[in-house]
């Protein structure tokens, strides 16, 4: 089982260097764990890269119609984000050291996975990784 953020989900579908890594290791996963969040953000990369030309818009129905084939698989297992986790992201801003920068979404993200229990998260974002060792997690290396 393996915690993941919005930009390691993007990866999934997006062809960078860490790319094919990423995908051998969720798909050797028994469940990947992600913030419902993350659902909306994933849908905004999608859209940006049409947006800026990056993909046709025949490559964004591409990837939306294989994130709705792994949805519909369960490949995805979401996690809400409660009133619970809503509170709790607002209180970690007032102990977050000054010179941490994160993101409100961030800050989602990874009060999701501590209160579900993960002490690792898959991200490629450089602030969250910065904030994931404040929070005494661990990134996970590929």
């Amino acid at each position: 089982m393996i915690f993941c953020d919005t930009s390691a989900l993007a990866k999934y579908y997006v062809p960078e260097n860490e790319s094919a890594a990423l995908r051998l290791r969720l798909d050797s996963e028994n469940a990947v764990i992600a913030s419902e969040l993350a659902r909306v953000e994933l849908m905004s990369v999608f859209h940006r890269r049409m947006r800026e030309r990056k993909w046709t818009p025949e490559q964004f129905q591409a990837a939306t119609s294989q994130f709705n084939r792994n949805e519909a698989a369960k490949f995805w297992t979401w996690v809400p984000v409660s009133s619970f986790i809503l509170g709790a992201a607002s209180q970690l801003y007032l102990s977050l050291p000054g010179n941490v920068f994160l993101r409100a979404s961030d800050c989602l993200h990874l009060v999701t996975a501590l209160h579900h229990g993960f002490e690792e998260v898959c991200t490629f974002d450089r602030h969250q990784q910065e904030a994931v060792q404040v929070l005494g997690l661990t990134v996970i290396k590929l």
